[in-house]
């Protein structure tokens, strides 16, 4: 597992960690919350396109010619 995933893995833990425990408190929902869930995945999908953007788009290209094949 590289520092990278490590690094993520950490990140996801202590937002949700705060988001569980609103769920349980209020039936409403945490609706700042959620807004920090969202922009902490848009910050990921934005730090893994910066890393791995080419990669990622490799693979893409790969599964679809595979399925269209």
């Amino acid at each position: 597992m590289t520092a990278l995933t490590k690094a993520l893995i950490r990140a996801q833990e202590a937002v949700a960690r705060p988001v569980r425990s609103a769920a349980v408190r209020s039936e409403r929902g945490d609706v700042p919350g959620w807004v920090l869930v969202t922009l902490m995945t848009a910050g990921i999908v934005a730090v893994l396109w910066k890393v791995a953007g080419d990669r990622l788009t490799a693979l893409f290209n790969q599964a679809m010619d595979s399925v269209s094949h």
